[in-house]
């Protein structure tokens, strides 16, 4: 019988050499996906900065720290020239003559008739305009329709009108040669140079700030939690009271900020259909204006400085909605949209091998439920609530 021999030498000898190539391939592939993890964690251009006789490139998205410097002292400067030594210079005209001087300015029968007028028409303008930017944010906002894109380039109107011709609109329409003078003159209603005519202009050059605070604030949100509330059986008072007011409480209190600045601060649109009929039609700004021209400097910069007092202190509240709206934007495009709750799976049964759900468990309406899954956050109205 004839065979071949076996050495046990040769056997050890090839398991030996194939341990170690293998040990080999493993260290090797290690390294290559350390050094994969290295590099997609950096920047091509560190790659190339880093890599051994390649020149060293400037980083594309920064500046040399003299242009940084630069481009900063001259925002400074501008801000420096153009706000903070033009505020200064009205707070130390307002005081020149001393403290008694300047309450005297202030409590002239003339000042104080200015500013109860101010103060009056921007208590009717800032509701009114409240009211109409609610309403035409909300219907820009939450539906479609058509003369949708009209209705938002009427809501701009006032930004590209000048407050003078819309002040001329008021005297062509509602003047003593008007289309409606003759008419408001036979029931004794006088609108230009009185009261109602200085609050419609006011209403004209400030009825966008609210709506276009609201509008984008609202299209990011979405309609998902009004939807919600309208299943569970909320009317649509409680929907606006209980989830959209909420959620746009302080881009409204952004936009009538604004609004308000703008209403006491209005100077154009006011003085063609005032009159200037001092003690009665002036406001803070025509009364201003008057001091200055009779050259009574001290006094027009103490009536002056009280705007200036208005527009720091609507800097402040500014920043602090600003800092709010901005936070809530975040959030509404952070949040997922709600998916409902988790279905309930199905147990099998071992004598047929199919899958029945438990009894009283609630069946999905559709086959898409099968595999959904809930969001990773809970919806926060719930059965009830409303």
């Amino acid at each position: 019988m004839s065979g071949r021999s076996t050495n046990p030498g040769n056997h050890a000898n090839g398991a030996s050499e194939v341990q170690g190539a293998n040990s080999t391939r493993a260290r090797a592939s290690a390294s290559l996906d350390t050094s994969l993890d290295t590099s997609l964690g950096t920047s091509p251009d560190t790659l190339l900065n880093t890599s051994p006789g390649v020149p060293r490139r400037p980083d594309p998205v920064s500046e040399p720290p003299a242009v940084r410097w630069l481009l900063t002292g001259i925002a400074l400067l501008f801000l420096a020239l153009f706000l903070v030594v033009p505020l200064v210079a009205v707070f130390y005209q307002a005081l020149a003559k001393g403290l008694r001087f300047y309450f005297a300015s202030l409590a002239d029968p003339d000042a104080l008739s200015a500013i109860k007028l101010t103060l009056l028409t921007a208590a009717i303008a800032v509701p009114l305009n409240l009211g109409f930017g609610l309403a035409a944010s909300w219907c820009i906002a939450k539906f479609e329709f058509r003369g949708k894109a009209l209705l938002t380039t009427l809501i701009d109107l006032p930004f590209s009108v000048s407050p003078v011709i819309s002040g001329l609109i008021y005297v062509l329409m509602f003047g003593a040669q008007g289309w409606f003078g003759p008419w408001l003159e036979d029931h004794d209603v006088q609108i230009i140079f009185a009261v109602p005519g200085i609050v419609l202009a006011t209403i004209f050059v400030t009825f966008p700030f609210v709506a276009r605070e609201l509008i984008p604030l609202m299209q990011a949100q979405g309609n998902d939690e009004e939807e919600a509330a309208h299943v569970l059986g909320a009317s649509g008072w409680q929907i606006f009271r209980r989830v959209t007011l909420p959620n746009i409480k302080w881009g409204l209190l952004y936009g009538v900020i604004l609004c308000n600045a703008r209403a006491m601060g209005e100077f154009g649109a006011v003085s063609v259909v005032s009159g200037h009929i001092r003690g009665q039609t002036d406001t803070m700004p025509l009364h201003v204006e008057i001091l200055y021209n009779e050259y009574n400097f001290s006094a027009a910069f103490a009536v002056a400085s009280l705007l200036a007092l208005l527009a720091l202190v609507t800097l402040g509240l500014k920043l602090l909605a600003e800092r709010h709206m901005s936070a809530e934007l975040s959030a509404a495009r952070e949040v997922p949209a709600y998916a409902g709750p988790a279905p309930v799976p199905l147990s099998t049964d071992t004598s047929t091998g199919t899958g029945t759900r438990p009894a009283g468990a609630p069946s999905a309406p559709h086959s898409f439920f099968a595999n959904a899954t809930p969001a990773s956050q809970p919806h926060p109205l719930k059965q009830g609530e409303l």
